[in-house]
């Protein structure tokens, strides 16, 4: 697997996963598969300058994306969000290995990581428990802002 920056030439090849309902069924915004809702989903990202592609290393192809945010309540923390895989991707090492690498890369300035995940998006939750995720409301006792669809905050510290 490959992190690389999106481009705005991704656009076709990451439409082509996000296409699928099935990815959406537990996201607050189930209508993203389809394309004029995945364009402005798509704007979004390249707007945020942190998004990334997310490439199968062996076969050279687009599964999926990612991307970091700044957290505004608080100092010496980042966001890791937005993230979605082909479903055959599901499931496996690759989730887990691209949270590690961009959680590694962060945790080199910031001791502290967040996501923030729709209430019902259990399989997110569940995602975010197996890398080691607590959930939480505050953070150095400032408390966390929910948002419209992501009521459940979850935090991975350095030295967890």
């Amino acid at each position: 697997m490959i992190l690389r920056p999106l481009k705005e030439e991704d656009l076709d090849d990451l439409y082509k996963v996000a296409s699928d309902p099935l990815i959406w069924e537990q996201h607050p915004a189930k209508d993203r598969c389809q394309r004029d809702v995945f364009e402005l989903f798509f704007k979004d990202a390249m707007a945020s300058g942190g998004a990334f592609a997310i490439i199968d290393k062996k076969t050279g192809q687009i599964i999926g994306s990612t991307r970091y945010h700044i957290i505004k309540e608080v100092v010496n923390a980042i966001e890791i969000g937005w993230t979605f895989l082909a479903r055959e991707y599901w499931g496996g090492r690759y989730n887990r290995a691209m949270k590690r690498l961009m959680m590694d890369h962060s945790f080199r300035f910031v001791d502290n990581i967040l996501f923030y995940i729709d209430e019902n998006n259990l399989r997110s939750q569940k995602a975010v428990e197996k890398i080691g995720g607590k959930r939480i409301t505050e953070l150095n006792g400032v408390t966390l802002e929910v948002r419209p669809g992501a009521a459940a905050i979850y935090l991975v510290t350095k030295n967890s």
